[in-house]
């Protein structure tokens, strides 16, 4: 029997792009865009029961990122960017603080490759925590839990029915639901736009919850600049999409790793090629990658994903400039032209 289509989107938002009647629903689970994309069980045995062709590779690099204390970031009021591993970042931006994506501790089988750049207690006067999507590598409830008790004034920005999942974590938190292409509610006087964005993903913490929770990317207005945090995504048409409601963006946060094998990983997440592209299609003028170096999540050898980055950009082929900081490093992206 075929599943029921809906839509489905936060009423008492704005929706930014002109006839958009809402996320694509198949039942009870978001849809990719418009089609329904169920990661397969038997992709997943196969990957585990076949040899990774680069497995001596992979275990001869022990790179990982430089890690620089970045604990004062906390107590400034300076604006900056500061990649703390993986896809968690602190972005001040005109003053307002915002945290991406914190996970701040290691769990079964999510290990840190590399020390976290302050200690999880240090991380306080968070305005916004902006979460893209419901993936333990994104989404950790310890993390979750410790930032609501250390910043009770700090709201949640977040995706269609993450707000039960969240409010399961530490009840206290508020929280706003966005749908595609919706704008926060941040308040008449707040120098930000925030607006949630497409990224072809999908979504799943349980047995049976397979993208029950929407997954996106967001876009930061602040002045005369635009911020984008890509999420996790594959490469799909969301990039021409956001480039021409928007406009080329200043800066792109853009996810490069966890990309092999193709056949598992192709529809979640980008390669470092395909990132490239995607900041082309952007017209970004600056890159900062992620989603790399602090986790092991797939077969390719941990220094290749900013490797190949790098080699793309050297090669005149990556339209913005490219940042690839240590974990910790304050970054004044407000300099930047």
């Amino acid at each position: 029997m075929a599943k029921r289509i809906s839509f489905l989107r936060n009423d008492a938002l704005p929706t930014v792009r002109p006839g958009y009647p809402g996320n694509k629903l198949f039942g009870n689970e978001f849809a990719n865009g418009e089609e329904l994309f169920e990661p397969s069980f038997a992709t997943v045995l196969k990957w585990q029961l076949e040899a990774n062709p680069q497995k001596a590779e992979k275990k001869a690099d022990t790179w990982a990122p430089a890690v620089v204390d970045c604990t004062a970031a906390f107590s400034s009021t300076d604006d900056m960017l500061v990649w703390l591993g993986h896809s968690c970042f602190l972005l001040r931006a005109a003053g307002v603080t915002l945290l991406f994506d914190p996970v701040l501790y290691s769990s079964l089988g999510l290990r840190h490759r590399h020390a976290l750049p302050c200690p999880p207690e240090a991380i306080r006067s968070i305005d916004y925590l902006l979460l893209s999507h419901g993936h333990r590598d994104h989404l950790d409830e310890k993390s979750i839990k410790l930032l609501a008790a250390q910043n009770p004034q700090m709201q949640v920005l977040s995706s269609l029915r993450m707000g039960p999942l969240l409010r399961g974590m530490a009840r206290s938190l508020t929280v706003q639901e966005a749908g595609w292409w919706q704008q926060y509610d941040l308040g008449p006087n707040s120098p930000l736009e925030i607006t949630y964005l497409p990224a072809a993903h999908w979504h799943r913490r349980g047995l049976a919850d397979l993208n029950e929770v929407l997954w996106g990317s967001f876009l930061i207005r602040v002045a005369d600049k635009l911020i984008y945090f890509a999420g996790d995504t594959a490469y799909a048409d969301h990039f021409e999409a956001i480039e021409v409601r928007f406009g080329p963006v200043d800066i792109a946060l853009m996810p490069i790793g966890a990309y092999k094998p193709a056949y598992m990983m192709a529809k979640s997440h980008v390669n470092p090629h395909e990132a490239a592209k995607a900041v082309n299609v952007l017209r970004a003028g600056h890159v900062v990658p992620m989603h790399h170096g602090t986790f092991d999540l797939s077969d390719e050898p941990a220094s290749e994903p900013l490797r190949q980055l790098t080699e793309v950009a050297a090669g005149g082929m990556l339209r913005g400039e490219l940042h690839a900081p240590a974990v910790g490093e304050v970054l004044r992206w407000q300099d930047w032209e």
